[in-house]
C-alpha cells in the first residue's frame, strides 16, 4: 500500500512539473497591424467611421429558400438510430415542414433589428457588431464595458436573450449594483462580418480587430467573456493587452498544452494529488464515456474542417437542408450528450425553433457557412499546440463557468496553469456548450458575481 502512495506521489509530482514547468510569463501577444481585405492596403488608412446597419431580406430570398426546401431528397434514418448516426431525417422533416410553412423570417428580422447593428472598417474587413447601452442607470453610475463573442456554429444572435439581463437588470428583478454596456461582434466570416480574402486569419488576429473595436468605440479598459471560439478570442485579448482587459469570463477554455493524458488516467483513483474534487471526479468519469468516446463522437466535424473546409462547405453552401441539418444536430449533442438517444435529438428541451432556425439563417442568408469553417483550418491547420498563445499564461482576472453538459470538463486546477489569476471558478447546475444561448440567467449570474469580485479587489 505505502509503495502505491509512494508511486502515485512521484508520478504526480512529475506530472505537476511537466504541465506547469511554463512560468508565469509577463510575455505578450504582438499588436502589429494587418491587412486582411482584397489586395494591397490602401494609401492613406482606412475609413474608421462607424456606420449604422440595419438586417434586411426580400421576398426572392424567402422563395428561394422555399423552392430549395421543396426539392430536398431525404433517405430514412436506419430503425431505432435515433441521433446516434447524426441527424435523424425523420425529426428533420418535422424541421423543414415548420420552417417551410410557419416561420417567420421577416418577423425574426425585426426580433434581430430590436438591438443597434453597426459596421466598420478595421484592417480591411467591415466589422458588424450589436452595441446595447442601458435604458436606464443609477444616479451617478456608469455602465461597465462588456465585449462579448460567439463560436462556432453560433452567432451574435446568442446573446438576446442575456443582453437585457446585463444592460437592464433591475427591470428583471436582479440587483442594479452591476450594470452592463454590452458589445458582441459577428467574428469576421460570420454573419455580416466581411470574411477575410488572405489566408491565416485566425484568432489572434480577430482579437487584435476586436481590441481596435473596442479602442474605436471610446474604451479603454473593458470585461470580455466568450465560450468556443470566443474563449480562444478573449484569452488572446487578454493575452495581447492585458492592461486594458479589467477581467476575463469564460465558460469554455481551449487548454492544450497542459491537458495531460497521464493525469486523466491517474486522476479517478488518485484525484487529490492532482486538485480533483468530488464534483470533477463525477463529470470526468468513467473517462471512456465522458472524455474519449465524448471525443471520438463529436470532434469529426473539426478534422474536415481544419483540413478541408471548402469541399464540405461547397455543399452546406447550397443546401439550406444540409446546412440546418449539420448545424443544428451540434445544438443537440453539445448541448447534452445524452440527447443522442432521443428521436428529436432534444432540440427543443432547450431552444425553440424560432431561434434554432433564426440562427441557421444567419448562415444561410449570408453565404458564412464556408468562411466560418477556414477559421478552423487557420487556427488548428498547424497542429494543436503550435501557436504562441498557447505558451502564454494569461495575466487578468479571470473568472470560470463549468458547465456540467460541456464537451470536456475542466477542473479548477487545470484551468489555473493557464489562467494563474483565476478569481471565480464556478460548477454551474446545469448547461451545455451553448451557455448563453440556453442558460442566460445562469451565465449572466455568474458575470456579475466575477465582476463583484474584480471590482472589490
Amino acid at each position: 500500500m505505502w509503495l502505491e502512495i509512494l508511486l502515485a506521489s512521484a508520478l504526480g509530482f512529475a506530472i505537476y512539473w511537466f504541465v506547469s514547468r511554463d512560468k508565469d510569463k509577463e510575455e505578450t501577444l504582438p499588436t502589429e497591424y494587418g491587412w486582411w481585405g482584397p489586395g494591397t492596403r490602401p494609401t492613406p488608412g482606412e475609413d474608421e467611421s462607424i456606420r449604422p446597419f440595419k438586417v434586411e431580406t426580400s421576398d426572392e430570398e424567402i422563395n428561394d429558400l422555399h423552392w430549395r426546401i421543396d426539392k430536398t431528397r431525404l433517405r430514412p434514418p436506419l430503425e431505432e438510430s435515433y441521433f446516434h448516426y447524426g441527424f435523424n431525417s425523420n425529426y428533420l422533416k418535422k424541421i423543414l415542414s415548420y420552417w417551410r410553412n410557419e416561420f417567420d423570417w421577416k418577423k425574426q428580422v425585426d426580433i434581430i433589428n430590436k438591438y443597434p447593428h453597426f459596421k466598420t472598417k478595421i484592417e480591411g474587413l467591415d466589422i458588424h457588431f450589436i452595441h446595447v447601452k442601458p435604458p436606464q442607470l443609477p444616479a451617478g453610475r456608469t455602465p461597465k464595458p462588456l465585449l462579448m463573442v460567439h463560436g462556432w456554429p453560433g452567432s451574435f444572435y446568442e446573446f438576446y436573450k442575456i443582453i437585457p439581463l446585463l444592460t437592464d437588470p433591475k427591470s428583471h428583478g436582479l440587483s442594479d449594483e452591476h450594470v452592463f454596456e454590452v458589445i458582441c461582434p459577428s467574428i469576421p466570416g460570420y454573419a455580416f462580418s466581411e470574411a477575410s480574402s488572405k489566408k491565416g486569419f485566425n484568432s489572434v488576429a480577430t482579437a487584435r480587430i476586436f481590441y481596435k473595436l473596442m479602442l474605436r468605440l471610446n474604451f479603454e479598459e473593458f470585461y470580455i467573456q466568450g465560450g468556443d471560439w470566443g474563449s480562444l478570442i478573449c484569452t488572446n485579448m487578454a493575452q495581447m493587452v492585458p492592461s486594458h482587459v479589467k477581467g476575463l469570463h469564460l465558460n469554455m477554455a481551449l487548454i492544450l498544452r497542459n491537458f495531460s493524458t497521464l493525469t486523466l488516467l491517474l486522476g479517478r483513483r488518485f484525484g487529490g494529488l492532482f486538485g480533483y474534487t468530488e464534483r470533477d471526479l463525477e463529470l470526468l468519469y468513467p473517462l471512456k464515456e465522458k472524455v474519449f468516446y465524448s471525443l471520438m463522437r463529436e470532434s469529426g466535424y473539426m478534422h474536415i474542417q481544419a483540413t478541408k473546409p471548402d469541399t464540405v462547405g461547397c455543399a452546406l453552401n447550397d443546401s439550406p437542408v444540409g446546412l440546418a441539418a449539420y448545424i443544428l444536430e451540434k445544438f443537440s449533442t453539445w448541448t447534452n450528450s445524452e440527447f443522442r438517444n432521443l428521436e428529436d435529438g432534444g432540440l427543443e428541451r432547450k431552444f425553440s425553433l424560432d431561434d434554432l432556425l433564426t440562427n441557421v439563417m444567419l448562415y444561410w442568408t449570408t453565404e458564412t457557412i464556408v468562411s466560418s469553417q477556414r477559421f478552423y483550418k487557420e487556427n488548428l491547420g498547424q497542429g494543436l499546440t503550435a501557436e504562441m498563445h498557447e505558451r502564454i499564461k494569461v495575466q487578468v482576472p479571470t473568472g470560470f463557468a463549468a458547465f456540467p453538459s460541456e464537451l470536456i470538463h475542466l477542473p479548477e486546477k487545470l484551468v489555473r496553469f493557464k489562467y494563474p489569476k483565476l478569481l471565480s471558478y464556478s460548477y454551474m447546475p446545469r448547461g451545455g456548450h451553448f451557455a448563453a444561448f440556453e442558460e442566460p440567467e445562469l451565465l449572466a449570474q455568474d458575470i456579475r458575481k466575477f465582476v463583484g469580485q474584480v471590482e472589490k479587489q
